[in-house]
């Protein structure tokens, strides 16, 4: 496993780079107690952050929902991350921004607490390691958790609380032998995975489930985008969970995890497909343009 001890000389918080074993958060915060942060999850390629303002403006609404202001703009943001990749010596790295209440008030109102941000960057290759996805795909579990409806949780923005039942879900996969979970929603549809959205591919069409209770993501839209210039049709619907037997294949996709083919999801088998390798190639070469 990844240790998060000393990845790069620096990270930047609050209006400051310091050394990286230094950027310490108080025991006491209010984001540590009740899950008010939000995060985002980002990569750069060849000293180039793919979608830096997207993902910031992203994060600036994140923060919204959850009732935070984020004092610094989607382009102060951006130069911030390029500063800190320079700083860093980095060209092809992961850059984590969050920002969290702080320690003024620990009741469960939080609008008395001051907001802290910070940013980190490191190296980190392929997020599942040195498994070599695209010789016989990922395998996934089901998992026992599922992803809430929209009025039981800020379900649009990237929240840190939200994701407690996606590490469950992964630890459980984990322990099984599989490499990540796939969720339902409250309505017994499929949803995605503990952290990256789900695709399937039947009769040459894209099938995606309706972003409505989880996170629209930005590899997600950039996937559709990449397929329909290729003609690939792509239906955005509820799917529910017997029609994955049907699929021809099946692939996921993220900022951490890229795009991945699937290869299990329980006990079904699934090729790894042309049309997946494809956009996969297609991704990589748009992230390094």
């Amino acid at each position: 496993m990844m240790s998060y001890n000393k990845k790069a000389e620096y990270i930047w918080m609050n209006g400051e780079f310091m050394p990286w074993e230094e950027a310490w958060v108080h025991s006491m915060s209010h984001g540590l107690h009740y899950g008010t942060a939000v995060f985002e999850g980002e990569r750069a390629y060849g000293s180039k952050i793919f979608k830096s303002i997207e993902h910031s403006e992203r994060f600036h609404r994140s923060a919204e929902m959850l009732d935070m202001t984020v004092d610094y703009s989607p382009q102060e943001l951006h130069e911030i991350k390029m500063e800190l990749l320079a700083k860093n010596g980095l060209t092809d790295a992961y850059i984590r921004p969050i920002a969290w209440r702080n320690v003024e008030n620990l009741s469960v109102a939080s609008h008395q607490c001051s907001v802290n941000v910070a940013i980190a960057a490191w190296k980190w290759g392929n997020y599942f390691g040195n498994v070599n996805v695209f010789e016989s795909g990922l395998k996934l579990a089901w998992a026992d958790w599922i992803r809430p409806s929209p009025e039981m949780a800020p379900v649009a923005a990237k929240a840190s609380g939200l994701y407690i039942i996606g590490s469950l879900s992964k630890n459980k996969a984990e322990k099984a032998g599989f490499h990540d979970a796939l969720m339902l929603d409250y309505r017994g549809y499929v949803a995605e995975c503990t952290g990256a959205n789900f695709f399937m591919v039947e009769g040459g069409k894209i099938h995606t489930p309706t972003a409505d209770c989880f996170l629209n993501g930005i590899t997600r839209r950039s996937v559709i985008e990449i397929a329909r210039s290729k003609k690939i049709p792509v239906i955005e619907r509820h799917i529910w969970p017997d029609e994955v037997n049907f699929a021809d294949e099946v692939f996921i996709t993220g900022t951490a995890v890229e795009v991945c083919p699937i290869g299990q999801i329980a006990e079904r088998t699934f090729k790894v497909g042309e049309i997946t390798t494809m956009i996969a190639a297609e991704y990589a070469a748009w992230v390094r343009r």
